[in-house]
């Protein structure tokens, strides 16, 4: 049991009345373990997922540190550094900055990505206190000289798991040999592969290892249910579950960003309000979502993995896995973005015939079966199902997208674009790959497009980095 609150950590009373002025009560695990080292400047690795409270694990400790030692940030630099793979990741941590410094006057900014240049420069002309960025973006103003990193007095690595699978780790790496060698070092990962414990070995001077173990919640709090539906039947059962359950707010999870519009084309066209968000977004879009979801006035959010991180939104009644994750772990964190603060919360996943391996690997990790759904709401969401599929109501949302380069019918679209298929690829939102294939005509050629530019954080795909195509920010005060 955890007996300890925010004063026995030693924090300082201001930032106590901020915490009880936003409602925090006690310490998560991770947060007793790491406040107190860091408050004495120590390194730390920690394992923990986003949903553990590690954000105010590293962020108060770190505001207490700059107020008391108010020392005046040179310009285009920056005190404390928080990398971040991901645009929301990054814009959640830096709104939780603002909260709990709250009256301290501290100037932060977030970099990332979907808009231009010219705010952030601005923001970072004068230097600031706190600067949240996703590794590209970083780079980019690095390397143009709109920021330098000689001064940094405390770098902080958040998700370092999620920035390997985005192909960032050799830009952490330069990141971090443009550092002073004299720092604090805070590396946070939900996992713990072989390179990013080796990163951790090459950066960390004698570090606190703090782990939190995230499938204990999962299991103790959420209400579990597997569905067995098939899969041109999932569209119109998710809808029909929704609208039997009256859901408040859900986040849904798909494998793929068209999957994604196709569900949110379905559940609008079942009287559901519900929107996307995914790396083919604009940033302004996906920010108009995020606030439209966090103020309850879009109650379903429809989301890849890749976009979900960072995604921290009280009040979720319910996770909807509409197709069950390649690697088990990922259910977990998928499931954990609700029953938060211990609240209860529901996760329905919906499982075909061709997903029953994935559904036995979670069941594995989690130690036990999980139950298979049951009662009048479920059998209200398969009468929608099968409604709609004696009907064909969902028939066209069912219908294959067209792919340019493919065989049959398909051959005309691809011939029809040949001989653009380099400036296709030239052109900011498009897929390299499909315009080299555009280009031939629709060959068998293989795909030569830069799927890491394609894939990582929504930057133009076929970039030599997805978020390198991505800027934002702003100067304020932590006081605003």
């Amino acid at each position: 049991m955890n007996d300890s609150t925010f004063a026995s950590l030693g924090l300082i009373e201001s930032i106590l009345a901020n915490l009880l002025r936003e409602g925090y009560e006690r310490p998560t695990p991770i947060q007793t373990a790491s406040i107190p080292p860091l408050l004495e400047g120590r390194d730390l690795l920690g394992c923990a997922q986003t949903g553990t409270g590690k954000t105010a694990a590293f962020a108060l400790p770190i505001i207490q540190r700059l107020s008391l030692s108010p020392n005046k940030p040179n310009p285009r630099s920056c005190r404390v550094l928080v990398v971040a793979p991901t645009r929301e990741l990054a814009a959640q941590i830096d709104a939780s900055f603002e909260v709990y410094g709250r009256g301290f006057r501290l100037a932060h900014a977030c970099v990332f990505g979907g808009v231009g240049k010219a705010p952030q420069v601005k923001a970072l002309s004068r230097g600031v206190d706190v600067l949240v960025a996703t590794p590209g973006r970083l780079l980019d103003l690095q390397s143009e000289g709109q920021v330098r990193l000689n001064a940094v007095e405390i770098v902080v690595l958040d998700e370092a798991d999620r920035m390997l699978d985005m192909g960032f780790i050799r830009d952490v790496r330069k990141i971090i040999a443009l550092l002073p060698a004299k720092r604090q070092t805070l590396l946070f990962s939900a996992t713990m592969p072989s390179d990013i414990a080796g990163l951790a070995s090459s950066i960390l001077r004698n570090p606190i290892r703090v782990s939190v173990s995230p499938d204990k919640p999962a299991v103790e709090l959420i209400d579990q249910k597997v569905a067995f539906v098939e899969k041109n039947d999932k569209r119109a059962f998710l809808a029909g579950l929704i609208h039997a359950q009256n859901v408040g707010r859900a986040l849904v999870f798909t494998r793929t960003k068209h999957g994604a519009d196709r569900l949110v084309k379905s559940l609008e066209s079942s009287g559901i309000a519900a929107a996307a968000i995914h790396a083919n977004k604009s940033q302004n879009n996906r920010t108009r979502t995020m606030d439209g979801f966090r103020s309850g006035s879009l109650r379903i959010l429809v989301a890849t993995d890749l976009a979900a991180r960072g995604i921290d939104v009280d009040g979720i009644t319910h996770v909807f896995n509409f197709e069950l994750p390649d690697v088990p772990e990922t259910y977990v964190h998928r499931i954990g973005r609700t029953a938060r603060a211990g609240a209860s919360g529901m996760a329905v996943a919906l499982c075909d015939s061709g997903e029953k391996p994935l559904l036995r690997a979670i069941e594995k990790i989690l130690g036990r079966k999980v139950p298979v759904a049951a009662g009048p709401d479920f059998e209200s969401a398969e009468k929608a199902a099968t409604t709609a599929r004696l009907s064909g109501a969902d028939r066209e949302v069912e219908r294959p997208r067209r792919e340019y380069g493919q065989g049959g019918r398909n051959q005309a679209p691809a011939r029809a674009q040949a001989g653009r298929g380099a400036s296709l690829a030239a052109k900011p939102g498009r897929d390299a790959s499909r315009g080299r294939n555009a280009g031939n005509g629709g060959s068998s050629q293989p795909n030569r497009g830069n799927a890491r530019g394609g894939q990582a954080a929504g930057g133009r795909s076929g970039s030599p980095r997805g978020e390198r195509n991505e800027g934002y920010g702003r100067r304020g005060s932590l006081a605003s």
